[in-house]
């Protein structure tokens, strides 16, 4: 959400106009100052400081927030750094005017507000526009709240955060009498709640039309929509005025669902879907858990997004799911139902179950375009001399805080590229050193040190860099935007200099400032897992508190992107696929998310009425044609294509759109761009790239935008002009490989940075020889250069696991008896409408025998009505003697319980004590996992 524009200003506020739906809250610094010099902790050969440098600013907000992050915690949330740059990160990161709930959280299909009463519900279906179709403007479906979900009498005097998982939070009230949980998340239709001290009490903003109240179930409109609240068994509700209550039977637990209708429908459609939502209302979400695995061979991005599900009542499992458009349009497995949500991120999808998956494919990036048209002849005269121009200042640093450092490192970067690839190497040296230099001394943090230095923060779990930039120290923005260039910088100078890039040298530091803006690894403590990345919505959030009426915002979604590219370039350079995995699963995912939601590629997402089709800032509640920092239409729509590089070629998959919305700038405008030409003439260029040369010829004498150069936008227009356009069916067995077509016919283009010749292959049959240390290019474009064969010498570390194995499924399974149609097997079969039952006796067991020793991680029961009070779950290597992983002696209810294990066995069983009901031990899902 920074501004790279004059580093002299901090804007606070969009240019040119505020929304009246925004409230976009200005915030104010503690600065924390602290006498003395620097303490280091060694990283390697670098350093970072535990002492925070003087005068420098702490993470701010309300009460003692700077120095215990933890104040609005309930003490059952979960240990280790607190996540930030999240969608409900102002419910735990408060600030500004809002100390005790939050803003408004948009999660989608609905939005929430915590308030002294409960827990505020809105869904809104029409869009509030402002501005107009050729100036600046936004559009939003605003929180405008329906009702509020709380316990009769309540007044807690704040909200607090009981837990969260990867999509989901838990919110928690208490005035000392009444209490109440609630569990909201992404993509979930259903919220879910428990309370304690009194009756649910739903309180609408007018009396709410009741079209059934049927028992524990009640459904009513208000606002123009539909709510269902579902009650335990046993339990009514009544309706007074403009409230409905419940003494829930007594059980503490119900959920409110949200449905995709309006309030004019039939009753008929609105107790259809009630009943659909209703078999899945006491499945209450307790987890959600994103896995992901990059397909090599193949191409592909697999992506699990599983659900945890306990069920209050009954012996159901899995929940409702509303999918949004970059996930759905890449499911796979299942069909949604024919019902969609609006919300400001376009239709959701609604499917059912315990998880969805989706495959994508990763169609490559490259650490640059290679020189097919600029390698010889007039052109190479033309760049050569662009080149040489930069020869004594590569990097043109405008400023010393971390952004503007990073620009100048990204600009390096690129002029080092180009000029490996045609040979002149003083001009690569040039700038290898610069970036060298600039890298080393921000990575020391020497005794008296106070600028260009890295400080963590224990409470926090961050690593912030001095002098910060655009609050980056006391808002916690932008480490996505900041760290990614000095990322690609380092993943550059490793391709020629690996000793330096070493983890024993300077490749430690590296790593810290990756997991900082997005941890790749759940085991690491230090940091919290993707701190930037919202892994349910597939795209950063740049404010660390997101504390705005219109909730969190990313402006520069390339930049974000320019993340995520130099994690696969820094991971395939120094051999660590977890890191390389991490940047494709990231740069794959958020190039869907981009297309979808700043440049809406096929027209189906933003208000019909809006007039753009184009958003410079993506809001939680919508989206803005403006920028924090200027009015300009050309730096409105060139922020989300800076830095230009081999990891933005995603912005040319959709050549229509690029046209499309380039001609949008030039009307609104009034004419062809005047300032940061370049910028817009590489991105046309990914659509229209004759017309971007034309442009580029006729006019060369511009000011180029702050991180670019000429020579690399010539560089990058004039190949484009010989390669085509990005290809988009073809995939490569090779993270640095893509593929263009031109009138037809295809150039196939691959990257080696290793000291050993590759050979890539291609999904359509084509296979490319690439020796040690080359670019090469072939088809209808031939080509070789550059050499950066640093790569390789540095051992490969193993793939990340993001998700143990399931070693249970489909195994040999046996138990000491059966219910008569009710077989062991039908616990390991993966079908959660199945399950094994027992002899209605004490004790009963379930084995399962996986095949071979094997590391065992945790064991997962999903039981039946019929559960298990008292078991043991048990391990053995022969099957015989057996040894205890974990007790349970009063198990209160079914649904799924997760027991962590460890030690290597081949045979895993349940061995039940004591039934929790007079029947016998019925699981529907028996499942073992491994280890990473």
């Amino acid at each position: 959400m920074h501004p790279p524009a004059s580093p002299r200003s901090r804007p606070r506020r969009l240019a040119g106009f505020v929304a009246a739906v925004v409230v976009a809250l200005a915030s104010g610094a503690l600065a924390v100052a602290v006498t003395g010099s620097a303490e280091a902790a060694t990283v390697g050969a670098g350093s970072y400081t535990e002492t925070l440098p003087a005068g420098a600013k702490l993470p701010s907000g309300c009460g003692s927030i700077s120095t215990n992050p933890r104040q609005f915690l309930t003490p059952n949330a979960p240990a280790g750094p607190v996540p930030t740059n999240d969608w409900w990160s102002s419910l735990l990161f408060k600030k500004g005017d809002e100390c005790a709930f939050s803003q408004p959280l948009f999660a989608g299909p609905a939005a929430y507000r915590p308030v002294a009463s409960g827990l505020g519900l809105s869904y809104q279906t029409d869009a509030a526009i402002s501005g107009s179709a050729t100036g600046l403007g936004e559009y939003h479906y605003p929180y405008a709240q329906h009702v509020v979900v709380g316990v009769a009498g309540l007044n807690a005097p704040q909200a607090l955060v009981d837990g969260w998982s990867d999509w989901t939070v838990t919110p928690s009230w208490s005035d000392g009498a009444r209490t109440m949980k609630a569990t909201i998340g992404h993509g979930l239709p259903l919220s879910y709640f428990q309370v304690t001290g009194g009756d649910a009490l739903l309180t609408s903003t007018g009396p709410p039309t009741a079209w059934q109240n049927s028992g524990s179930r009640i459904g009513f409109s208000i606002g123009g929509h539909d709510y269902v609240a579902y009650g335990p068994a046993g339990s009514t509700w009544t309706v007074s005025g403009s409230t409905i209550r419940s003494s829930l039977a007594g059980r503490g637990y119900f959920s409110v669902a949200v449905l995709p209708t309006l309030s004019d429908a039939a009753a008929a459609d609105k107790i259809a879907l009630a009943d659909t939502y209703g078999q899945f209302a006491q499945n209450h979400v307790t987890g959600t858990r994103m896995s992901y695995a990059y397909d090599q061979a193949a191409g592909t991005v697999n992506t699990t997004y599983a659900f945890t599900t306990t069920a209050r009542e009954g012996s159901g499992a899995g929940t409702v799911i509303a999918l949004y458009p970059h996930q759905w349009r890449y499911l796979t497995g299942a069909t949604p139902l024919s019902r969609t949500y609006v919300s400001p991120r376009g239709a959701m999808r609604i499917v059912t179950g315990t998880s969805f998956q989706t495959s994508m494919k990763y169609t490559g990036v490259l650490p640059e375009l290679p020189a097919v048209g600029d390698s010889a002849g007039a052109d190479l005269s033309t760049i050569t001399g662009f080149l040489n121009d930069e020869l004594a200042n590569p990097a043109d640093f405008r400023g010393d805080d971390t952004y503007w450092t990073g620009k100048g490192l990204g600009r390096a970067a690129r002029i080092a590229e180009i000029a490996d690839q045609l040979g002149l190497t003083s001009v690569r040296d040039s700038a290898l050193n610069v970036i060298r230099t600039r890298l080393t001394d921000w990575f020391t943090a020497s005794a008296g040190k106070t600028a260009r230095l890295f400080y963590y923060d224990r409470n926090w779990g961050t690593l912030i860099g001095y002098p910060a930039s655009y609050a980056s120290d006391e808002d916690l923005n932008d480490h996505h935007f900041h760290y990614g260039y000095y990322v690609a910088a380092a993943a550059t100078l490793a391709k020629f200099d690996p000793a330096w890039a070493a983890a024993g040298r300077y490749g430690g530091m590296v790593d810290l400032l990756i997991r900082d803006a997005n941890n790749y690894d759940r085991a690491d403590t230090r940091f919290p897992y993707l701190r930037d990345f919202d892994i349910y919505a597939g795209h950063d959030w740049a404010s660390g508190h997101g504390a705005f009426g219109a909730g969190n915002n990313q402006e520069s979604s390339s930049e974000g992107q320019n993340f995520a590219n130099a994690l696969i370039q820094w991971g395939q350079v120094t051999g660590d696929n977890a890191v390389r995995d991490a940047g494709i699963w990231l740069h794959t995912t958020q190039a869907a998310a981009i297309n979808e939601y700043w440049f809406d590629v096929r027209d189906e997402n933003f208000p019909a009425t809006w007039g753009h089709n184009y958003t410079a800032i993506v809001w939680g509640s919508g989206g803005a044609y403006a920028t924090w920092f200027s009015g300009e239409h050309a730096m409105v729509v060139g922020i989300n294509m800076l830095p230009m590089t081999g990891g933005q070629l995603y912005l040319g998959d959709h050549p229509e759109a690029v046209r499309r919305t380039y001609a949008e700038l030039v009307r609104n405008n009034g004419g062809e761009p005047t300032v940061w030409r370049d910028m817009l003439w590489q991105y046309l260029a990914l659509g229209d790239p004759d017309a971007a040369l034309a442009k580029f010829r006729a006019g060369s004498s511009y000011t180029p935008e702050e991180g670019e150069s000429k020579a690399h936008t010539f560089h990058w227009i004039r190949n484009l002009a010989a390669l085509g356009q990005v290809d988009t069916g073809v995939t490569a067995n090779h993270p640095l490989a893509k593929v263009f077509t031109s009138s037809g016919a295809r150039t196939y283009v691959a990257s080696n940075i290793t000291d050993a010749a590759l050979t890539v292959t291609y999904s359509d049959g084509r296979t490319l020889s690439v020796p040690a240390g080359k670019t090469v290019a072939a088809g209808a474009n031939t080509w070789s250069g550059g050499n950066a064969n640093g790569g390789g010498t540095v051992p490969t570390t193993p793939p990340a696991c993001t998700e143990p194995p399931l070693l249970s499924q489909g195994k040999t399974a046996t138990s000491s008896s059966v219910e008569a149609g009710y077989p062991p097997n039908l616990a390991v079969d993966g079908d959660a409408a199945t399950r094994w039952s027992s002899e209605f006796a004490d004790p009963q067991w379930l084995q399962v025998d996986l095949g071979a020793a094997q590391p065992l991680g945790r064991v997962e029961l999903t039981w039946e009505v019929a559960y298990g009070k008292a078991y043991r779950i048990q391990t053995s290597t022969d099957g015989t003697t057996w040894t205890t992983a974990a007790t349970v002696t009063d198990a209160a209810a079914a649904g799924t319980v997760v027991h962590p294990v460890s030690g290597t066995a081949r045979y895993v069983r349940m061995y039940g004590t004591e039934r929790g009901t007079p029947y016998g031990y019925s699981l529907f899902e028996f499942k073992v996992y491994g280890t990473c």
